[in-house]
């Protein structure tokens, strides 16, 4: 992109020729006779860049000197500002590009802010979406094998009542009663991925309803098959498959961390 300006020289000549005659009139007669006041006025005038070009006079017509800067309102054309140079064309784009580089980090800011905005401990943007960590809260068991049953999920144990959030915008599927987990809520997802909480203590949500990210939809609990008040948290794939939480949540940048498998408050 070549950016030109184009400025028409002004009446800067007659501003001069104006300020000699006003030198005159403030000195007074000394300015004309005296060669020193002469040259010491004269220092306070612009001198034009360029020499003024000298005309021949008519024969008996008095000879004048043309006002210092008169000759630069001679031309009628107008003078531009020189070309943006390869570089310059350069920095305006990087210009550009950094704009954009505010705009975008300010609208992740603002998603980010409202994830947070009910009092999820964690929140991150994934390829534009927002996911939360959905409580706060000790992290006791992993996924796999334990006791001689699979353990489909991880858990994060907490007191009664602590806040449970949405893991990322969804659908209520299930809300209510569930074999092992007392009570429990399924959210489906956009992408067709669900996230499961259970073992909660109330649900704050209806089944069809929609929810965003790191909105609270149930508090932690101690119902069901539990040996101490947690979350149980599981994601399941579009097809149902059951996958491990936490390399998911990892990837991410949702840190969860604790003291292991088997501790108190993990059963399901």
């Amino acid at each position: 992109m070549r950016i030109r300006a184009t400025v028409a020289a002004c009446a800067g000549g007659a501003l001069v020729a104006a300020g000699q005659t006003m030198l005159t009139a403030l000195a007074g007669p000394a300015v004309e006779t005296d060669p020193y006041e002469r040259l010491a006025a004269n220092a306070m005038l612009p001198v034009a860049d360029e020499p003024a070009a000298t005309e021949a006079a008519a024969p008996g017509a008095a000879t004048q000197a043309a006002p210092i800067g008169a000759d630069q309102l001679t031309s009628a054309t107008p003078r531009a500002l020189p070309v943006l140079d390869d570089r310059s064309e350069v920095d305006v784009a990087n210009l550009a590009k950094a704009l954009d580089i505010g705009h975008e980090l300010a609208e992740t800011a603002e998603v980010l802010k409202q994830a947070l905005a009910a009092g999820a401990p964690q929140a991150v943007l994934d390829h534009g979406e927002a996911f939360v960590l959905p409580t706060a809260g000790r992290f006791t068991s992993g996924f796999g094998a334990r006791w001689g049953v699979t353990h489909y999920g991880i858990d994060l144990a907490a007191p009664i009542g602590t806040p449970i959030f949405a893991f990322t915008d969804g659908v209520v599927e299930e809300s209510g009663p569930a074999s092992g987990f007392g009570l429990w809520v399924v959210l489906r997802h956009p992408d067709g991925t669900k996230t499961v909480y259970g073992h909660i203590n109330r649900s704050f949500v209806t089944v069809g309803q929609t929810v965003t990210a790191g909105e609270e939809i149930a508090e932690v609990g101690n119902r069901g098959q539990s040996t101490g008040p947690h979350l149980h948290f599981e994601i399941w794939d579009a097809g149902e498959n059951k996958l491990n939480p936490l390399p998911i949540l990892t990837r991410m940048g949702l840190s969860v961390t604790g003291d292991g498998e088997g501790a108190p408050g993990s059963l399901l």
